[in-house]
């Protein structure tokens, strides 16, 4: 099996059922391959995760992308692109939140992982900002900004449970991203 392979059978397995403390054995067995050969193409249990975490962080990229191409009003792509994030939230956070902190502490796992957490997201949220009225010059630390304060919201989601507020706050943020710049 290929390496994109194994990684796309990783992501769909953890989809399926969720992340937990599976060993790279019971992972492999179970995607139809041996702990050998996601050591060979991973490194390690940490090097596979990293990696469904860069996959799972590429297609919500991907989703986003995907949804500024569309004619709809902006505040309902956005309303979109959160549903679809929280969704997978609700399933890979845990492991994108216990990752994140591991390359704060430069563990070698995280090494193509770290470079994925913000500086890609930028580029894509800053035109976004851009395209919804939002000075260019405003626009990277708005971006920046709506970038924070959206993963803090699924952080806050994760810990309570509680989607509805969750939700509402996110909201908030999108209108509070209409007003007009001061």
């Amino acid at each position: 099996m290929s390496r994109d392979s194994l990684l796309g059978d990783a992501v769909e397995h953890f989809a399926k059922n969720g992340i937990g403390d599976a060993s790279l054995r019971s992972i492999a067995m179970s995607i139809g391959t041996s702990h050998r050969m996601l050591i060979y193409h991973f490194g390690s249990r940490e090097g596979l995760l990293a990696e469904v975490v860069r996959t799972v962080e590429q297609q919500q990229r991907d989703l986003l992308a995907t949804l500024t191409r569309t004619d709809r009003p902006i505040a309902e792509q956005a309303e979109e692109f959160w549903r679809r994030v929280t969704e997978a939230t609700l399933i890979y956070g845990p492991l994108f939140f216990e990752l994140s902190a591991h390359a704060m502490q430069d563990l070698p796992h995280t090494e193509a992982l770290k470079a994925d957490l913000i500086n890609v997201w930028l580029p894509p949220l800053i035109e976004l900002c851009i395209r919804a009225g939002i000075d260019p010059d405003a626009a990277p630390a708005y971006a920046r900004l709506g970038l924070a304060a959206s993963r803090g919201l699924l952080f806050d989601l994760l810990l309570t449970g509680d989607r509805d507020a969750v939700d509402e706050a996110s909201a908030l943020l999108n209108r509070l991203f209409s007003l007009p710049a001061q």
